[in-house]
């Protein structure tokens, strides 16, 4: 007879719904338990109609012998800590004469005594009591599927693995034995204290109901503080007679009867307390068993000469390390823990948008893709979603974090760690992506940043690809599920590792994170005042939606793991540039933004009380009337607000004096604020272009100035991932030309030439204040000519890519170290990098046979253009500072 895998043991009824503490899951990467009501208001699993917390009407106990003594002592003593709810209500085992056995997911004395008081309370037999004849031999009326472990009296020594209980297969023999034994099995779930809300205490949730077995002393605390909610579950009783009249060999019929159990048990246990979340538990072995694992292992096993055997714990190790161990309790805990930090170092966390999340995520895998500019980071939007009803998602972290104690607490928050390079370890890379495809088959919701770090400019970083790709691989080999990008911004006032950041845009070596550093810096850290974090969640981008425009001919059925489509790295790049123009999309204007967008605008960054409050109220304007996007935010604040609150978290200075106050702040302080500045350049793109155009000239027609703004706009498209298209960014020029013409800062002259703007002549506040705007952009044209200047110098097949690069940021380096000093992001290499990409994607410069960079005389008109935006002394200091090439100078070999 074929081997049956199901078991007549009925569904959890309604009213056992998983009581996370929180409102209706969104995307909780997890699949909710099937069919289940909601729960009440206060997060217990009960319902009038299910629980019985008081004994049967009319029902006395059956006569039995009596308990054993130390079961009724140890009964009084535990009774005035056990109040117990009963669920089903009508379950009616008396009415059947045939003599019950009960069976627990585990052993233990607490659960032998919350049994016997529940079948007391209901009218059932005890289980303390023998069966009839005692067929296990054990004195009792129950078995367990598994025990605690005791540790071993001799350490060398280890009790054998059990694969079956051992008195359920003495009870299925002593039914071979006696042809008319015929004993009902009640499955019966306990759950001390279930998985609570967010109102409950904190020692509560330490020891609530989870899906690990626990040690006695744990089990004693869990009863003192949560063993008033108990909840006691039975099943429908079913005939052992009828599972061994199946006919099986006897271990195999102990074996599917126990595997059978379990599943219920799982089932009943997901139903109550949610599912369980241990990713290491869980998913480990099905890492292990993939097919791409197991082929790695047979390839290192190869490499390394070594026995499969050792590859294999090899690779167990690398998953071990990898993976996530999520732990409710844990999760809860730092839930109370944070929510006081948060208060204390915080002025308050602002979420927006989040409901649209809400409305999108359900039936979809969410992957949260953040910003990363804070440490911080991890711990907000975990906190967040927690604290709105949302399961965290799994974070992918850097081995970095893996410190003592504190990785232990990251990894039971559902953080799961990974190397900063896979290069020349294949093992490693199919142990992690296969873990990661497990993540997303399994419907859990993850979390990574695609920057690969953190920015120490305040700009995003050119996204990588690696876990995009992971993701979408993952998704193409079981596409059951769709995924959900949800891109998120997240804005600081005022960041933890600005000091350290300042170290390094210095030139410091980074420093290595360790306990210690931490430990050290968390008085600190305290004591301060970091102001308002603001957590927007941006526009999302759903996969399918991606493909259907990326991967036409995709059918919608799986990829097999070594099929590697065409269209498959255009679609993560696709997808990376997406995520980051969402992410831009959703940023936030904080008072710091506006405050370093103001004074770094000026040489000694520094100005007067009453031009401050004049160019935060224009800022603010300009974004008001040209909105960036519908996610965006600004703070309400008006700018006398703003500049109290930037004295109040110690950002400006201010310097009395009898002609009116000025506000400044300190190099050090300058050097900080231009990342608050760039987090937020993106926003003033096109106001600054026309700002810009006029620092050096006082008239232009609205048609060069759109037409200029359509050759610069692709660099600056790709170095601050902006959402337009170049004839949107035109249409955008020109309206907010219309604004700049209506605050006064350019007149509109209507004479022969038609369309012709112009600008204030001397030095009005209103040209002051154009120039404060323009100011954010000028040293992005600065790098762009320096780049130009460098390539026309050395000439076309001189350069390659590399080199090109390297002599642009020695180039502006020295420019920095002999005039005024640039913000951070200036020399940075990876912005030239983008900008040389950019060139070449356009054609404008295109490589030889040797990879040297040529380039024609179109290069001539960006020179041309350059002078209409940079000025004449400017742009001849670039021209002598920009570096030659060292050529290497042919040897004369002497005549004879």
């Amino acid at each position: 007879m074929p081997e049956q895998n199901s078991f007549p043991f009925p569904e959890p009824s309604p009213g056992t719904q998983p009581a996370t503490g929180t409102s209706a899951p969104v995307a909780t990467g997890t699949p909710p338990p099937a069919a289940d009501a909601a729960l009440p208001a206060d997060g217990t699993a009960t319902s009038a109609s299910a629980v019985v917390p008081v004994p049967v009407a009319g029902r006395a106990p059956p006569p039995s012998p009596r308990r054993p003594l130390w079961a009724r002592f140890m009964g009084w003593l535990v009774d005035p800590w056990l109040e117990l709810k009963l669920e089903p209500a009508d379950l009616d085992i008396q009415a059947d004469p045939r003599p019950v056995c009960y069976v627990l997911e585990d052993y233990g004395l607490s659960n032998a005594l919350i049994l016997d008081k529940a079948c007391r309370q209901a009218g059932l037999p005890s289980p303390l009591v023998p069966l009839p004849r005692d067929p296990t031999g054990r004195k009792r009326a129950y078995v367990a599927l598994s025990r605690r472990n005791a540790a071993p009296l001799i350490p060398d020594q280890r009790p054998a693995k059990r694969t079956h209980s051992d008195s359920l297969a003495r009870l299925l023999q002593a039914h071979r034995a006696d042809p008319a034994l015929d004993v009902r099995l009640v499955p019966v779930s306990i759950f001390v204290g279930r998985a609570p809300d967010r109102q409950s205490g904190w020692f509560s949730v330490l020891f609530s109901e989870n899906w690990a077995l626990v040690g006695r002393f744990r089990r004693l605390l869990a009863l003192l503080l949560n063993g008033r909610d108990t909840l006691v579950r039975f099943a429908e009783p079913v005939s052992l007679r009828e599972s061994v009249d199946e006919g099986l060999p006897p271990e195999r019929t102990v074996r599917k009867l126990q595997r059978v159990l379990r599943a219920h048990f799982r089932r009943i246990r997901a139903a109550i307390i949610g599912p369980d979340l241990s990713t290491r538990r869980l998913l480990v072995d099905k890492v292990l068993a993939a097919d791409t694992v197991r082929e790695a292992i047979s390839d290192q096993a190869r490499r390394d000469n070594s026995k499969p055997a050792e590859a294999w714990k090899k690779a167990h190790a690398y998953a071990w390390e990898i993976a996530a161990d999520y732990s409710h309790p844990v999760v809860r805990s730092a839930s109370f823990l944070l929510t006081g930090i948060w208060n204390k170092i915080y002025r308050g966390v602002l979420v927006h948008h989040l409901d649209k999340l809400k409305e999108a995520a359900p039936g979809h895998e969410v992957v949260y893709v953040p910003c990363h500019r804070s440490h911080m980071d991890y711990l907000l939007l975990s906190y967040l979603l927690y604290e709105r009803g949302i399961v965290p998602p799994h974070i992918a972290a850097g081995i970095n974090l893996n410190l003592p104690v504190v990785g232990t607490i990251l990894r039971k928050g559902g953080a799961f760690f990974m190397r900063r390079s896979f290069r020349g370890n294949p093992l490693y890379s199919a142990v992690f992506t296969e873990y990661v495809a497990q993540l997303v088959s399994g419907g859990y919701s993850l979390e990574y940043f695609i920057e690969g770090g953190r920015s120490r400019t305040g700009r995003l970083l050119q996204p990588k690809g690696g876990m995009i790709a992971m993701t979408l691989r993952a998704f193409l080999r079981q596409p059951t599920r769709p995924v959900l990008f949800q891109p998120v911004y997240i804005g600081y006032e005022k960041l933890m590792e600005g000091n350290s950041y300042l170290d390094e845009l210095s030139g410091k070596a980074k420093q290595k994170e360790s306990i210690w550093s931490l430990l050290w810096g968390i008085p600190k850290v305290l004591r301060s005042n970091y102001g308002q974090v603001v957590v927007n969640f941006g526009e999302p981008i759903r996969l399918g939606e991606v493909l259907a425009e990326r991967a036409p001919d995709w059918d919608g059925k799986p990829v097999n793991e070594d099929e590697k489509p065409a269209w498959l790295a255009d679609t993560v790049d696709a997808l990376a540039q997406k995520i980051h123009v969402n992410i831009n999309g959703a940023a936030d204007v904080n008072p710091i933004n506006l405050l370093a967008l103001a004074i770094l605008s000026t040489p000694k960054h520094a100005m007067g009380e009453r031009d401050l409050l004049a160019q935060i109220a224009l800022s603010k304007t300009l974004l008001a009337e040209m909105p960036y996007s519908d996610r965006f935010t600004v703070t309400p604040h008006t700018p006398e607000e703003i500049i109290a609150h930037g004295e109040e978290i110690g950002v400006l200075n201010r310097i009395p004096h009898p002609l009116g106050d000025v506000l400044g702040v300190d190099d050090d302080t300058a050097v900080l604020l231009s990342y608050f500045r760039n987090n937020v350049v993106h926003l003033f793109t096109a106001s600054s272009w026309i700002a810009c155009c006029f620092q050096h000239n006082r008239r232009m027609s609205r048609r060069t100035l759109v037409r200029l703004g359509r050759t610069v706009y692709p660099f600056l498209q790709a170095e601050l991932f902006l959402p337009w298209s170049e004839d949107e960014f035109a249409e955008r020029v020109d309206r907010i030309a219309d604004v700049f013409v209506r605050e006064g800062l350019l007149q509109q002259i209507n004479d022969d030439e038609g369309g012709i703007l112009q600008r204030n002549q001397g030095q009005s506040d209103e040209v002051f204040r154009l120039r404060a705007i323009g100011h954010t952009l000028q040293q992005a044209f600065e790098r762009y000519y320096i780049a130009i200047s460098v390539l026309v110098k050395n000439g076309p097949g001189t350069l390659g890519a590399a080199e090109l690069e390297s002599l642009c940021h020695l180039a502006a380096q020295r420019l920095s170290l002999l005039y005024a000093p640039a913000a951070p992001e200036f020399f940075d290499k990876s912005l030239f990098r983008g900008f040389i990409q950019k060139l070449r994607e356009l054609r404008l410069v295109w490589p030889d046979q040797n990879s040297k960079l040529l380039f024609d005389d179109r290069l001539d008109t960006w020179a041309k253009d350059a002078k209409m935006i940079l000025g004449r002394e400017l742009r001849h200091t670039i021209e002598r500072v920009s570096p030659e090439a060292a050529r290497s100078e042919p040897v004369e070999t002497p005549s004879e």
